[in-house]
């Protein structure tokens, strides 16, 4: 699905909503990343990213979300939205030995960028990297 956008790429839009989709949303995430222009590395740390933050979707919240995906302004930026609660970022990587907590560590790591924005159809963890210019 499209979505109309203020920016003049068009944003592609997949909802999910149980953990069977999870590969479905991986597959959404590369395909749109690479038509983007992506480079091979930053679209495999994106669709990492996206899984940690849609798992965490399906396993802290109810209703499912959506992966929003476009370019602008020289970056691919992807949005994963939910309706739970805002997320704290800036997060510490958890002690080697504990058992969960490092999904929004780890998604820090990966992107150029990550911001956690609350607006009318839910919270959205925004997630950013740079288009590097393909060279011939």
């Amino acid at each position: 699905m499209t979505e109309a956008n203020t920016a003049a790429a068009p944003v592609e839009v997949m909802a999910y909503s149980e953990p069977g989709q999870l590969p479905a949303v991986r597959a959404f995430t590369r395909q749109h990343a690479q038509d983007l222009g992506l480079g091979p590395d930053d679209v495999e740390s994106l669709v990492i990213a996206v899984s940690e933050l849609a798992t965490n979707t399906l396993q802290h919240t109810s209703g499912g979300g959506r992966v929003r995906i476009w370019a602008e302004h020289g970056q691919v930026v992807c949005d994963v939205v939910d309706g739970g609660p805002l997320r704290s970022l800036g997060r510490q990587m958890p002690a080697a030995d504990a058992v969960r907590g490092r999904g929004l560590a780890i998604v820090e790591r990966l992107c150029d960028q990550v911001d956690a924005i609350a607006g009318p159809d839910g919270t959205a963890v925004r997630l950013r990297f740079a288009l590097t210019p393909r060279t011939v």
